[in-house]
């Protein structure tokens, strides 16, 4: 048995303790915000947070994570400025990839509340969009930053 806290929620889980934490939230938890990509963590799609970092799940063993704060897409509040931003800006053209778009700017606001648009590109750059929605994440972290460098 693992002993996980997700989303602020104690969940004892009977897993092998290497089973990835993406398999454990989607599979077993059915928290499937939290998307599969590419496997090997070079996507992005599966960022979650651990203890409030960016990381993608896919890479980690559900027994290493046992004890820390784990954080998916469904942990941020509706009200989050990143989820409001994300609507307004109208970032998703497919969709597929925004919940680790989304959990990885969390993360990188958590940082740094007023990031420069060259911190956002290297915060974001391992997160990866097919639909190229690239100036429109921009945008929506702008925004949700305060809007400083808006167009």
């Amino acid at each position: 048995m693992i002993a996980l806290e997700i989303n602020g929620t104690r969940y004892q889980v009977d897993i092998n303790p290497e089973v990835p934490l993406l398999w454990v939230l989607r599979n077993h938890l059915r928290l499937t915000g939290t998307k599969y990509g590419c496997g090997i963590g070079e996507c992005g799609c599966c960022t979650v947070h651990v203890d409030g970092r960016a990381e993608r799940s896919c890479m980690i063993p559900a027994g290493k994570v046992e004890g820390r704060r784990i954080t998916t897409i469904e942990g941020l509040s509706e009200n989050h400025p990143l989820k409001k931003a994300w609507l307004e800006v109208q970032v998703p053209q497919c969709g597929y990839c925004q919940p680790g778009q989304i959990m990885q700017a969390a993360a990188l606001l958590g940082e740094n509340p007023d990031p420069n648009d060259e911190e956002i590109g290297r915060a974001m750059s391992g997160n990866l969009c097919r639909c190229g929605t690239y100036p429109r994440i921009l945008r929506a972290i702008r925004k949700a930053a305060g809007g400083r460098g808006m167009p």
